[in-house]
């Protein structure tokens, strides 16, 4: 998530630290959380320099963790992905999520039984377990971003699409007197969204109000690069679609 905001940022991630808090230090448990942060590391080519281990017996129960980390990227000025030039008829891009991501697990916790019954139950919709489908790694898109850029394609606009969904995210890539029309029927929503929906029974302004949906990252290009942008994401092992566009109006996101 942390490297995903710095590509989105027009930027390159350098290095990553992480800090794990736990009740107490289990090693097996606390080395197969920094194998997956360095696989983390090697997607993106960003170097793992260090981190800290905090065992907190009283502060946190035995058997629970708490993981938080930071990266530092870098971008010249000249390549900051603002939003200024956003103009109207420009395209929206999306590339596809993995699946939940990092976002909305409260909610999903809410929804489905935390044992391992329920998270060993396979579903012939999502192709796999319960439990296979929501831990699923957070896609990372900096390779993908830097693809687009190689291309030749000028990003104009970028949103992360991390809690808060597609409200709360994608009026931050857009500048006074843009709006963004997204059509929800431009991609398929992955299986798992739907099974959360159907079992939760969750509105679906909720849904788009808490997760990705499908769409981990957007876009904005002008109109006659789409195709080029959306053939980088794809060479570099992404999949991406036309998902909107950018339309003159009030500063938000209409999904239609």
């Amino acid at each position: 998530m942390c490297v995903n905001d710095i590509a989105c940022a027009g930027g390159e991630p350098l290095f990553f630290l992480d800090y794990i808090a736990c009740g107490k230090n289990y090693p097996e448990k606390i080395a197969q959380i920094v194998k997956g942060v360095a696989e983390g590391c090697v997607q993106s080519d960003a170097a793992l320099i260090g981190g800290e281990t905090a065992e907190m017996p009283g502060f946190y129960p035995e058997d629970e963790y708490d993981l938080a980390g930071f990266a530092v990227g870098i971008v010249d000025e000249k390549d900051i992905i603002s939003g200024k030039d956003l103009a109207e008829g420009d395209v929206l891009i999306g590339i596809a999520s993995s699946g939940v991501h990092s976002n909305g697990f409260s909610l999903v916790r809410k929804v489905f039984p935390m044992t391992r019954e329920s998270l060993d139950t396979y579903y012939e919709e999502l192709g796999k377990t319960l439990g296979e489908a929501l831990i699923e790694p957070t896609r990372i898109y900096v390779k993908a971003l830097a693809s687009v850029k190689k291309a030749g394609v000028r990003i104009k606009a970028c949103s992360h699409i991390t809690g808060g969904g597609f409200y709360e995210n994608i009026p931050r890539m857009l500048r006074e007197g843009t709006r963004a029309v997204v059509e929800k029927n431009s991609y398929e929503v992955p299986a798992i969204f739907r099974l959360l929906m159907k079992t939760g029974n969750i509105d679906e302004h909720m849904m788009y109000n808490t997760y990705n949906m499908g769409i981990g990252m957007v876009l904005a290009v002008d109109p006659e690069k789409a195709e080029d942008a959306i053939t980088a994401v794809r060479e570099a092992g992404d999949q991406a679609y036309v998902i909107g566009r950018i339309a003159a109006g009030e500063k938000g996101v209409d999904l239609i």
